[in-house]
């Protein structure tokens, strides 16, 4: 059986990650969730203006 070259090699749990890889995986953790969200709101927009509302009225009450 020929190994497939296209997946990357499992990270080495032992070895600990570099600040550059936890940057590249949280960056595109968050391009996902903002991807996720933009779905969201195409498909229930009464539900993310609701959403949008609650929001700016918690940022309105919040003390900093």
């Amino acid at each position: 059986m020929p190994e497939s070259s296209e997946l990357p090699d499992p990270p080495d749990r032992d070895a600990p990650e570099t600040a550059a890889e936890r940057r590249r995986r949280r960056a595109q953790f968050l391009r996902d969730l903002a991807e996720a969200r933009e779905l969201r709101d195409r498909v229930q927009p009464r539900r993310a203006r609701t959403a949008r509302l609650r929001h700016a009225m918690r940022m309105r009450t919040f003390r900093w």
